[in-house]
């Protein structure tokens, strides 16, 4: 068998087995040393690919489609620093627990070491930010090492999408010539690879009977119990509503939890934590005696910051092991599968312990709300406004993806529970700017339309993304947040330093990106009142393709605004606390 034809059988069998473990999305960028696995990705009738130029652009990218689908995405790249480029997002990868399969096309090992251009040491790049590395091997000779691997294509599918789920890389050293048999490429999938892949089959984490009834003790003796909800694995969520209703411990629910919206009842989700938590006369009346904690960390700095106050038992329930305890107030990590431990609590647990501790944060949590409500009469442009505007005009089944620093924030400040669907998507595992856009044209292309809300300085990290945009038809709406810098410096304790705040933290760049739409091929609109907005994002949302709207705001205006919101909900908390007095 010639070299063709056993590169031909080695990769076929290899992606096939990719496709059998539930691969069904790639990314590919161009490049020589890869040509065989991405000429052969795309000849394969049963792969979704997508082609972008920047690899770190198609990291993210790749990011977003296995965000939105569950399921791992493949990338693929040449040998190099291309390779290197993926980093950014491996890493958030990682963090967010999102499977994802890197394919780094490489050298040989006689080309290893000795000068041989576009030529790095590949070996375990990504460190401890992937899962696993795996490297296919080839024999000149014959067909032997087929089965090892499948075997290992296998292997690393399975150690992406096990809990917690994450990158794996795999790394690809090949001799030229680079160009494979498409026919027998074609034949080898007619019959579904040479030999059958081995399947795997993963349980989840559970307890022992002893275990989860010590648990439901603990939680039995509360009579101040709260829920506290990160990003959650989507067959948890049903299970977590069921054991607030049932113990009637009240839920704070980050925007990610997807708790906030749809049409499960949310009588018991706390949405408007992160302001009344920032104001002491209202959380000297919330001292809870137990903590129950689901999902990431929360986007919320005041609830790290309350929690760090509170003395009680502090429960982390996580399916993936990890130790998700940024405020060091854990007293119990229990590794166990979120839904499991919900279901078993049910029965052992009682039943509505205290309806007035729920009916407290019912009514501080209204309150709030009722004040953040009334910034809906501003007639000036502000990031506040517009993302309470933003809110109210998703629509049913909304994709919407969130840039990081301040966009992320304000949408956890002015995300209210409705019955009206929506799904939320952040790069909160590193909460790097970077990438946010080709994340969210990921999110589009995986679920056919998506509106991604981000700041100037992420639109500017991540705008190449656009092309990839373009390139692959993703109907995309963008809302462009432009303070002119970094608007969340103006809230940290540097802002008070006037001499070097400006120019090390402020930033401010003064880009035209109207330049970038039209460099892309995307509708542009910069708005200069709410009603031209209102216009502009209703139209958008039904359009094809990319459309940007940008928002022109102040960053000192950011900041006295919330201070101006903060002060007006604690003058309103004592008014209605001397009546009731």
């Amino acid at each position: 068998m010639n070299h063709q034809d056993l590169l031909t059988n080695y990769l076929s069998s290899f992606i096939q087995t990719l496709y059998e473990h539930k691969v069904r999305h790639v990314v590919i960028s161009p490049g020589s040393r890869s040509t065989p696995l991405s000429m052969l990705f795309e000849a394969h009738p049963d792969f979704t690919t997508h082609l972008d130029i920047d690899e770190r652009s198609a990291a993210f990218l790749a990011l977003g489609l296995a965000k939105a689908s569950g399921k791992p995405t493949a990338l693929v790249c040449t040998s190099g620093t291309a390779a290197a480029n993926y980093y950014p997002a491996i890493i958030e990868a990682s963090l967010a627990r999102v499977p994802l399969v890197v394919i780094t096309a490489d050298r040989p090992y006689e080309l290893q070491q000795v000068a041989a251009p576009q030529t790095i040491d590949q070996t375990d790049m990504y460190g401890r930010h992937v899962k696993q590395f795996f490297q296919l091997e080839f024999s000149e000779h014959d067909l032997s090492l087929l089965h090892y691997n499948q075997a290992m294509a296998s292997r690393a599918v399975a150690c992406a999408i096990r809990t917690p789920q994450g990158p794996v890389h795999i790394n690809v050293p090949l001799r030229e010539p680079l160009v494979p048999n498409l026919l027998l490429h074609q034949v080898n999938n007619n019959a579904h690879g040479v030999t059958a892949a081995p399947s795997v089959t993963q349980g989840k984490l559970s307890l022992t009977v002893n275990q989860l009834q010590e648990l439901a003790a603990r939680i039995n003796a509360a009579q101040r119990g709260i829920i506290i909800c990160g990003a959650l694995a989507r067959e948890a969520r049903s299970s977590i509503l069921a054991l607030a209703r049932h113990s009637g411990f009240p839920i704070l629910a980050d925007p990610l939890s997807q708790l906030r919206r749809g049409t499960h009842e949310q009588k018991l989700v706390i949405e408007n934590y992160d302001l009344f938590l920032r104001c002491h006369e209202i959380v000297s009346c919330l001292k809870p005696d137990l903590i129950i904690r689901f999902g990431t960390p929360p986007v919320s700095k005041s609830v790290k910051q309350w929690m760090e106050e509170q003395e009680c038992a502090n429960l982390v329930i996580d399916a993936g092991a990890d130790w998700r305890d940024p405020a060091c107030k854990a007293t119990h990590m229990v590794y166990c599968d979120e839904q499991y431990f919900c279901e078993h609590m049910l029965s052992q647990i009682n039943q509505n312990v205290n309806a007035a501790w729920a009916a407290s944060w019912q009514k501080i949590n209204a309150l709030t709300r009722s004040t953040l409500q009334s910034i809906r009469d501003d007639s000036m442009l502000s990031e506040e406004k517009l993302f309470l505007k933003l809110c109210e005009q998703l629509p049913e089944q909304a994709d919407l993806v969130v840039g990081n620093s301040m966009p992320i924030r304000e949408l956890d400040t002015f995300m209210f529970t409705s019955s009206k669907a929506a799904h939320v998507f952040a790069n909160r595992g590193a909460n790097g700017i970077d990438g946010v856009v080709s994340t969210a044209v990921g999110v589009a292309l995986s679920k056919g339309r998506a509106i991604l809300a981000l700041g100037d300085l992420s639109f500017f990290h991540s705008m190449n993304g656009l092309l990839a945009a373009k390139q692959n038809q993703a109907n995309l709406t963008i809302v462009l947040v432009n303070n002119d810098g970094g608007g969340i410096f103006s809230f940290l304790p540097q802002a008070s330093e006037e001499t070097y705040f400006e120019s090390l933290f402020g930033t401010p760049h003064g880009l035209d990106f109207s330049h970038a739409a039209m460099l892309y091929g995307a509708r542009y609109t910069k708005v200069v009142d709410w009603p031209m907005f209102d216009a502009a994002f209703s139209k958008a949302i039904k359009e094809e393709g990319i459309t940007i709207i940008e928002v022109p705001t102040k960053r000192r205006d950011n900041v006295r605004k919330h201070q101006e919101l903060r002060s007006r909900l604690v003058k309103r908390f004592k008014e209605v606390n001397s009546v009731e007095d």
